[in-house]
């Protein structure tokens, strides 16, 4: 039991390490966002969010 135990939160710490990790292309993935709403922008075209108003 104490050995579940162990290997359980050894699982937990690794998976948050690995959750503390950023990944490759996140800045340029932040970039893409509408800065008015947040939604990702998918080509060149504006977003649709300036069109509702």
């Amino acid at each position: 039991m104490v050995k579940l135990v162990t290997l359980f939160l050894i699982g937990m710490v690794v998976l948050a390490m690995f959750g503390k990790f950023r990944f490759p292309g996140q800045k340029h993935l932040e970039a893409r966002k509408c800065p008015e709403c947040g939604r990702y922008r998918i080509g060149n075209a504006p977003c649709d969010c300036s069109s509702e108003k």
